[in-house]
């Protein structure tokens, strides 16, 4: 079991970590002024200056409400039925992105529309089938042939003259 304390402190600790690798990177294109006005970085270094120093104070709330004792930071945060919601939304977001690597992004849709639709979500197949590849018609016709933005393809879509 994760209590909030560390769910919290964990996530502030990771922020952190963001901001400073924003901080940093920033840094290598320069974060002053010159004659044409701010570097590229400043913007970005400002940004993660923001970043860093909020997730700092979370984590100094964070650390001093349990010094004091606060209660809700020893509640639950993730139980075991609370992980296996998050394991149900989780799981098939990974799958998609494998699938989406490995067979291509118009089958990955499908597959995870219908995996949710169907099986998650208990709709008819009808329902599901139609809603599945409609939206990947949709995406086809609006990213690659108005937009024309490739999407992953995988060995499938050149079959289908996609």
């Amino acid at each position: 079991m994760i209590t909030r304390f560390w769910a919290e402190t964990a996530t502030a600790l990771a922020t952190l970590l963001f901001g400073v690798v924003i901080i940093y990177g920033a840094l290598e294109f320069g974060v002053g002024w010159d004659s044409s006005g701010p570097q590229p970085g400043a913007f970005p270094f400002y940004i993660g200056c923001l970043i860093a120093l909020a997730s700092l104070a979370t984590l100094v709330s964070t650390v001093s409400r349990r010094v004091a004792g606060h209660a809700a930071l020893e509640a639950a945060f993730l139980d075991p039925p609370r992980a296996r919601r998050v394991a149900a939304f989780l799981l098939p977001l990974i799958g998609f992105v494998l699938i989406s690597v490995t067979l291509g992004m118009y089958v990955a849709t499908i597959l995870y529309l219908v995996f949710a639709m169907r099986f998650q979500g208990g709709y008819g197949w009808i329902r599901t089938l139609a809603t599945a590849f409609g939206t990947a018609a949709a995406f086809y016709l609006a990213l690659e042939r108005f937009f024309q933005i490739g999407l992953l393809k995988g060995p499938l879509e050149p079959l289908l003259g996609l």
